[in-house]
């Protein structure tokens, strides 16, 4: 497949693929499949990032009556679409290429249920919020599929759900700077994207087979994990004969103290057991969980 022109500004120090994961299947939730590629044993975070899941979920099963605490939860839709309704009454319907970016900083109690025939699927990823951050009230940024920002170069489409690429910018605000890019490559395209000097990068590849980083390096095809190394950005390039899918995430490091005790993320173990002792007791911003249930009337242990 012949090269196209090389797209974006020339990078000085690309970066390259330190680590590799595959992201297999496990369950997750009420009979929901996920494939945890950030969270996982090998991987217990990536700072500012906490989890990533690659989820399938057909009706019945779901994400049922949840708490969060201390951090934000960004939910793309690649297919069907989940129903998510909340304590305080948010709700709302997300569906394919649609994005909902929820902080829940001192605390959502929310379920995430399938609202359509067939399997629902889609990408959430979990960002970690600073001390100062980490008890401010929750909200909500929900942005349809026809308006995230794209862009369209030289073989390169770029849907931009955070950040900036190809002189396109998303309205999301975030308050640990983050970036998040979905890019489609075209057979023979060759990108060269931008990355902050300072951030933690990686790549998931979502559909088709890529080269990142150098390009001698051995292609690497759906579902993996990469995380990339220091340098300037990232180069990628399709030498298929097919599309290549994949996302590139980056984040400002936050490097605090970090205690997790499943959906509630802490700077300290007193935190935590703060936290909990709030949710058991409904208090300190879980008061209006004490009477609420969603429509779809279960709960989901953690």
């Amino acid at each position: 497949m012949p090269e196209r022109e090389s797209s974006c500004v020339g990078l000085n120090e690309p970066r390259l693929v330190v680590r590799k994961f595959l992201a297999r299947p496990q369950h997750e939730g009420v009979g929901a499949i996920v494939r945890r590629s950030i969270g996982r044993f090998e991987l217990r975070h990536f700072d500012p990032f906490l989890v990533l899941d690659e989820f399938s979920v057909t009706a019945p099963a779901g994400f049922p009556d949840h708490p969060h605490r201390g951090f934000e939860t960004v939910t793309y839709m690649l297919q069907g679409a989940l129903t998510h309704e909340d304590f305080d009454g948010h709700k709302g319907t997300i569906g394919p290429g649609d994005i909902q970016w929820m902080t829940a900083g001192r605390g959502i109690v929310h379920s995430e249920m399938p609202a359509a025939q067939g399997t629902q699927k889609g990408l959430q990823l979990w960002i970690n919020l600073s001390s100062k951050n980490k008890m401010i009230e929750p909200r909500y940024q929900e942005i349809s599929s026809k308006d995230i920002a794209e862009a369209t170069k030289d073989g390169i489409k770029v849907r931009v759900v955070a950040g900036e690429a190809l002189g396109s910018k998303s309205p999301i605000y975030t308050r640990t700077p983050t970036m998040y890019l979905d890019f489609t490559l075209e057979p023979g395209a060759h990108l060269q994207q931008p990355v902050p000097e300072s951030w933690n990068a990686f790549v998931y590849v979502l559909e088709g087979e890529g080269t990142f980083g150098r390009l001698k390096s051995s292609p690497v095809n759906a579902h993996h994990l990469l995380l990339l190394g220091s340098g300037d950005g990232l180069e990628a390039w399709n030498k298929s004969s097919k599309l290549l899918r994949f996302i590139l995430v980056g984040g400002e490091p936050l490097c605090e103290p970090l205690v997790q005790f499943g959906p509630f993320v802490m700077n300290t173990q007193e935190e935590i057991d703060q936290t909990i002792d709030d949710f058991e007791n409904y208090t300190n911003g879980f008061e209006k969980a004490r009477h609420w249930r969603s429509e779809s009337g279960l709960t989901l242990d953690f």
